[in-house]
């Protein structure tokens, strides 16, 4: 004690704390008291006075007695109080010194000020010291230790702050005085300290003073470090019952605040509170004050070290001992309750792998509790034990399901939970709920312990499969979900925290069997999934899914979601690599996987759960329709592939590896290229185009040297990204991949290069300058990455030891093939992009000749039209024209003349333009003297028919002349 005091001592002297001791508000003034009136202060009965007379005799009565009060307090002289006690004994001194402490006791009545505190405490040490040897100073010592639970008083605001220091210290000194051997005042301490948590102000107050506030005592108890003290004089208490349960209420107060819980945590708080709870204690007050305390560590401080507190195996021997006695022996509300807050610092405790709940027994206890009402096979640590249907035994049930889940991530407790019937105890709860009979859980109750159950079952599961497969839980499983689809009238009561989503329905139920299933599937054990198959599970699933995928069409949850997701994926596990089983996924299952692709992009980022259900259909396709031909030309006909390109276009980066995949498994299919090279996508765009963009992103993103033509820069590593130029060379065992094979899995460059070799790197249509600049690099990639392991090949030879010539001179020759190759593609990609600059240039002089010739048409085009308006206006360059058309049209005719015949003009006379004529001719008929000429008709039939078919077209015109069009 010595060693603490001093410890506590020196820590209340610093000045660090005082920061945090903000000036607190003022209180509001308590309501004025009227003291207790004497005779020498009642105003004599007499005639009636007036108001302001009787104002004015009250103050006077108010100001004497506080004159009195000062007068009291200057009367005692502390400083000669000390002097007095520090005196050396004698009994005529004793009743001296007595006397004056009955003085001191009623001077300070009303409280303690804060000036006058540091020589109060001291006053309390002389005392302490003295009762060693004289019983008689223990009544003042508690009188005056009375007085520090009255609330202090200051004169000033700022009294607080000022004094804080010494009120800090004078108040740790009050915890040392637990050292002194009288139980009388030991209690009277945590008496004083339970005060502390009181807000009532005293009756009477000191003349100019006023109480301070209601938490500064609080403030200057943690600031003292008190709740250290007290738990350190536990050890001084252990024996003696009524003073053990006084500092118990002390530091149950105290363990309110957090800082003081974080003291009490330095002098093993938990581990001596837990020690002492099988202590012999009638009242009960022990365990329960005890456990509060516990309870107020674990949320104030950290649960961590608490726990380790508590882990050791006498802690772990008590915590048992007091359990085991409660739930045996209490049977009222309270026992039950305080049995409840046990098991769960016992639940913590068996989260910690270094606590001994095994090696105690507890683990064995707790297992046996949770399983005794289901299997009911006789077992003695619980005998004689029943259960009732009282709320705090079914929170009890509750805790005890929590501990088995907790025991299942413990690989030591596996072997009690097989041999302690956990497998049937959780399976008894796998049926379909039934109607409550009169002593029994309530119907929303079973269904929480139902769920509850079912739950932690999904953590056994995996644990146990030998039980598992023993107990038929499968058949178990697939029959509750039979019911769960079923029409069977139940409605959830979805009160629960598993039951959320499922008021009015089965979905609670069926998503945490689906999470039961999903848990053994997943362990890929043959005989589980054997025996699934074998009872129908794919065709039952595929049932269930299709019917929660009606369900989300009506509203979209994320237990929904959820529920879908487990199904696709239990059916990928069921179906992967069986081509039976894909078989019979094929045709139903591919029509349910459809809408799934099709998936709304903007569902994707809701938050419900799209994103994993779309990534477990995507998983499902590729399990259970890849390598099946049935399955892969049903899917083929529903476009499924145009659908997966469609998503790949999206440019999801998270679906990229998986899309790919599938495209590249499917291109097995000798009818897939087809589709691929037959997919369009937005503006035009084909999938070859598509996968070039997506190598250029996945290029840039990774950090590879590209020119701005997109080019190789670097000959001798061209297709290292930033993070493998950074690697150094560490020499791996043969059986270890390097860096440069690993790199292959974390992107998607190895995919695309090798659906575009499915595809045919000649012929790919629309494709431009730039992708084919790309498609270089991409139709060598495995050239490239042969280069890469050599290289690293080299650098981990060159490590370890030298190579012989010949080996050596192998090594450069094969590295200089690869800079070859890519020095090789570089020149390629520049024919390219100079065969294409070419081909614009031609291009652009086309277009230049194009709109030249526009252009020069447009001069003629403008040139005759102003020629034109120039003849219009100026009649002496008409005239010009003319002769010069004329002239043209003179120049035209032939030469030769007929030597028979007749010439007719081709003018027409009168005319006055210089634009071409208009429909109109002029026939001669042929002149007499000319008959028989070349021109004449010697057959009459001939000119009939001929005249006859000059009317019929003048009759044809004259119609079409007067007829009006219809539009």
């Amino acid at each position: 004690m010595a060693t603490a005091r001093g410890r506590a001592g020196a820590g209340g002297g610093g000045a660090g704390p005082m920061s945090s001791l903000a000036a607190p508000p003022a209180p509001p003034r308590p309501a004025t008291r009227s003291p207790t009136r004497s005779p020498a202060l009642s105003p004599a009965p007499g005639p009636s006075r007036c108001g302001g007379e009787r104002h004015r005799n009250a103050s006077d009565a108010g100001a004497g007695l506080g004159a009195a009060q000062d007068a009291q307090l200057r009367s005692v002289d502390l400083n000669h109080v000390i002097k007095l006690l520090e005196v050396s004994d004698s009994k005529d001194l004793e009743k001296e010194q007595l006397k004056t402490l009955k003085k001191v006791v009623k001077c300070f009545e009303n409280g303690l000020p804060l000036k006058d505190l540091a020589q109060i405490i001291k006053i309390l040490n002389l005392c302490a010291e003295k009762m060693n040897e004289q019983e008689a100073f223990t009544e003042p010592l508690c009188e005056l230790i009375k007085l520090c639970g009255l609330p202090f008083q200051k004169k000033k605001l700022s009294d607080e702050i000022s004094y804080s220091v010494a009120v800090s210290k004078s108040i740790a000194q009050l915890g040392y005085l637990m050292r002194v051997p009288s139980s009388q005042v030991r209690i009277q301490i945590c008496k004083c300290v339970v005060s502390f948590y009181n807000t009532e102000l005293p009756r009477k107050l000191l003349s100019g003073y006023q109480p301070t506030s209601a938490n500064y005592k609080i403030q200057m108890a943690e600031l003292g470090g008190l709740a250290e003290t007290l738990v350190l004089s536990l050890a001084l208490v252990e024996n003696q019952l009524t003073e053990k349960l006084w500092v118990l209420k002390a530091l149950q107060h105290l363990s309110s605040s957090g800082v003081n819980c974080r003291l009490m945590m330095k002098a093993q708080a938990a581990s001596r509170l837990c020690l002492y709870l099988n202590d012999v204690d009638p009242s009960g007050q022990l365990v329960f004050r005890s456990s509060e305390i516990l309870w107020n560590l674990l949320e104030n401080t950290s649960k961590e070290e608490v726990v380790n507190q508590l882990s050791s195996l006498e802690c772990v021997y008590a915590l048992k001992e007091v359990f085991v006695d409660l739930l045996m022996h209490g049977f009222r509300h309270y026992d039950r309750q305080l049995r409840n807050d046990l098991l769960v610092i016992a639940m913590l405790l068996a989260q910690n792998p270094a606590a001994p709940m095994i090696e105690s027994g507890f683990t064995k206890l707790l297992i046996v509790l949770a399983t005794f009402t289901e299997v009911k096979i006789p077992n003695p640590l619980v005998k004689g034990l029943k259960l009732t249907y009282s709320y705090e035994d079914f929170e009890l049930k509750k805790l005890l399901f929590n501990v088995i889940g907790f025991l299942s991530k413990d690989p030591r407790a596996v072997q009690l939970l097989s041999e302690n019937d956990v497998m049937p105890a959780l399976l008894y709860y796998v049926k379909p709920n039934q109607k409550p009979g009169f002593h029994d859980w309530s119907t929303a109750q079973y269904e929480e312990l139902q769920l509850h159950a079912i739950a932690i079952l999904a953590s056994v599961a995996p644990l146990l499969v030998d039980k598992y497969l023993s107990c038929q839980a499968n058949t178990l499983l697939l029959v509750f979900l039979e019911w769960c689809i079923g029409q069977d009238p139940f409605f959830g009561q979805g009160n629960s925290f598993h039951g959320r989503g499922g008021r009015g329905n089965k979905l609670a139920q069926m998503r945490y069997s689906l999470r039961v299933l999903r848990s053994v599937v997943s362990l890929h054990d043959d005989a589980v999934n054997l025996n699934l198959c074998d009872q129908g599970a794919i065709s039952q699933l595929l049932d269930i899914l299709k019917y929660a995928a009606n369900k989300s069409k009506e509203k979209e949850d994320a237990i929904l979601l959820e529920i879908q997701a487990n199904i696709l994926f239990l059916l990928s596990v069921l179906c992967e690599n069986d081509l039976h089983r894909k078989e019979l996924f094929s045709y139903e299952g591919v029509d349910i996987l459809i809408p799934f692709i099709q998936m709304d992009p903007k569902k994707l980022y809701s938050g419900l759960g799209h994103n994993c259900l779309l990534f477990c259909a995507l998983d499902c396709l590729w399990s259970c329709v890849v390598g099946c031909y049935i399955a892969e030309d049903y899917f083929l006909e529903k476009q499924g592939i145009f659908l997966l390109l469609d998503l790949l276009a999206l440019k999801q980066k998270n679906l990229y590896s998986i899309i790919l995949g599938i495209l590249v498994e499917f291109c097995d299919n000798p009818k897939t290229t087809s589709h691929i090279s037959t997919w369009r996508g937005e503006k035009d765009q084909t999938a070859a185009n598509l996968l070039i963009q997506l190598w250029r992103q996945e290029e840039l993103e990774l950090g590879v040297k590209r020119d701005r033509y997109g080019r190789i820069v670097d000959m001798k590593r061209p297709i290292a990204s930033s993070l493998q130029k950074q690697q150094e060379v560490v020499p791996m065992p043969a059986n270890c991949p390097s860096f440069a094979i690993m790199e292959i899995s974390e992107n998607i460059r190895a995919k695309i290069y090798s659906l575009l070799c499915k595809l045919g790197f000649e012929n790919l249509p629309g494709l431009s300058a730039k992708d084919f600049v790309t498609l270089a690099i991409i139709e060598h990639y495995i050239d490239f990455k042969v280069g890469e392991v050599w290289r690293e090949l080299c650098a981990e030879l060159k490590e370890e030891f030298r190579p012989v010539t010949p080996d050596e001179e192998a090594l450069k020759f094969i590295s200089k093939v690869s800079e070859d190759t890519g020095r090789m593609v570089a020149t390629l990609q520049t024919e390219v992009l100079e065969s294409q600059h070419h081909k614009e240039i031609q291009e652009e002089e086309k277009t230049y000749t194009k709109i030249q010739a526009i252009h020069k048409q447009r001069e003629i085009v403008n040139k005759s039209w102003e020629n034109f308006l120039t003849r219009t206006s100026n009649y002496e360059a008409l005239k010009k024209a003319k002769r010069l058309q004329e002239k043209s049209v003179e120049a035209s005719r032939s030469k030769l003349k007929t030597q028979s015949g007749a010439v007719h003009s081709t003018d027409i006379k009168g005319l006055s333009t210089t634009i071409g004529s208009g429909r109109l001719v002029t026939v001669q008929s042929t002149p007499p003297q000319l008959v028989g000429g070349p021109l004449a008709v010697t057959d009459p039939s001939v000119c009939e028919g001929a005249l006859k078919k000059i009317k019929r077209v003048k009759m044809l015109d004259s119609v079409k002349k007067d007829s009006v069009p219809v539009e």
